[in-house]
């Protein structure tokens, strides 16, 4: 296969798809949604079996185990992508919603439009089911996609793909308005990256390295971020029976996700009375506590425990493994967080609401939670439908992506013949 030529006939069939979804009405837009959901429920058996020829050759080439876990299709996360779809059908459209409109002293009114993006291009790894929110997440915003999943989800996501095209097409939709790469031959990724004529673009959503690479190397604009580093901090002021439910999920809900708690932050006034609680716990999971001086006193004689480094601070484990520290109060809390985190997702624990709101305005992250987990941090559970990344970017859009994020808008004049004098 010539990819250079091949990825060019992608980009040219997306750029023409792009104008056609650009002007497709919300009825459209839906039904295409509806067909697609009814049609990963009456294929799940199906997308099971797609799934663990995935699983299997996955198995056999020693994928790590939080690899396994994003590729991992089951009964729930099927149901979830249908729901999702539906979700982002109920919201509003916002293509061609008219904001800010003004009257200037010359008598011309001045406004804003919310239009698509235009050509999306999503670079995936092990996520079967990022190929079903960000094809719904494109149709609903009026956008056409270019798919790039990993070559682990290949069988998975091109049955994914066979239902995406039905419901386009029944919904008079065209087809190429959805593409997923069929080639997984890494070439096509560089040349997905360098199409600024075709793409506007990118979304990647996968590891470090991959995410280095694009940075690197691409020619189209990113939404994206590179790390989760999050962190929960239990404060003085915390209530202990919601620290220990938020400091035991927001580790070991699941250890693969970018929103999975990477370090714990304990005020000193309540260490002695929390850390021992979850501890036990995080035993329970077998999670490795790598913990400072302070923290590894206290937790002396219980198992899986080390000396923290200054490395452990900002590391993104993606794995059962959890820094501890022991701060002073809140002053040593917000400089360790805007000192270490990704900007991605921390948390806060208190019943004291002067500290709390001081959390939220001083932790410069994406999202920042009081007395919830930061694995909420999710489009889903944000009541996007779905969503297409998270962000830790400060331009265009930031934290979870849904359908405003793949907007933009332009500026639009009505007037009654004014010129300008």
């Amino acid at each position: 296969m010539d990819i250079k030529q091949y990825m060019t006939d992608v980009g040219m069939r997306a750029r023409r798809a792009s104008r056609a979804m650009a002007k497709a009405d919300t009825a459209a837009k839906n039904r295409a949604l509806s067909l697609i959901a009814a049609a990963i429920r009456r294929e799940a058996p199906a997308l099971r079996a797609a799934n663990e020829k995935d699983m299997d050759a996955a198995r056999a080439s020693g994928m790590v185990p939080a690899l396994l876990d994003r590729l991992a299709l089951s009964d729930k996360t099927i149901a979830t992508m249908a729901e999702g779809l539906e979700q982002i059908a109920a919201l509003a459209d916002p293509i061609g919603e008219i904001s800010n409109m003004k009257y200037r002293p010359t008598g011309i009114q001045v406004g804003q439009m919310r239009v698509p993006l235009g050509v999306i291009g999503i670079i995936y790894e092990a996520r079967p089911n990022v190929t079903v929110d960000a094809a719904g997440l494109c149709i609903k915003s009026g956008n056409a996609t270019i798919l790039r999943g990993g070559s682990e989800a290949i069988h998975c996501n091109q049955a994914l793909a066979a239902l995406v095209k039905e419901g386009l097409a029944g919904a008079g939709l065209p087809a190429d308005a959805v593409q997923i790469v069929e080639t997984t031959d890494r070439a096509a990724v560089g040349e997905l990256i360098t199409m600024p004529q075709y793409v506007d673009v990118i979304v990647p959503r996968g590891g470090k390295g991959l995410i280095e690479r694009l940075m690197r190397e691409s020619k189209v604009p990113m939404i994206k971020h590179l790390d989760g580093i999050c962190h929960v901090y239990i404060d003085g002021g915390a209530d202990v029976a919601k620290a220990l439910a938020i400091g035991f999920n927001a580790k070991c809900h699941r250890y693969g996700t970018c929103n999975t708690m990477e370090t714990l932050l304990v005020a000193r006034a309540v260490a002695a009375q929390v850390l021992p609680g979850l501890a036990e716990l995080y035993a329970g999971k077998e999670v490795e506590l790598r913990c400072d001086t302070e923290a590894a006193q206290i937790l002396a004689g219980y198992p899986h425990l080390a000396a923290a480094t200054e490395e452990d601070w900002s590391t993104e484990y993606l794995a059962p493994v959890l820094a501890i520290k022991v701060v002073d109060g809140m002053d040593e809390a917000i400089e360790h967080i805007n000192t270490y985190s990704s900007q991605h997702t921390d948390a806060i624990v208190t019943e004291d609401y002067s500290r709390a709101m001081r959390f939220l305005r001083e932790v410069d992250s994406a999202s920042v939670l009081v007395n919830a987990s930061t694995r909420f941090a999710d489009g889903f559970e944000y009541g996007l439908g779905a969503e297409i990344g998270i962000s830790n970017d400060k331009l265009h859009a930031r934290g979870p992506v849904g359908l405003e994020g793949l907007t933009s808008l332009k500026y639009v004049v009505f007037g009654h013949g004014e010129v300008r004098q």
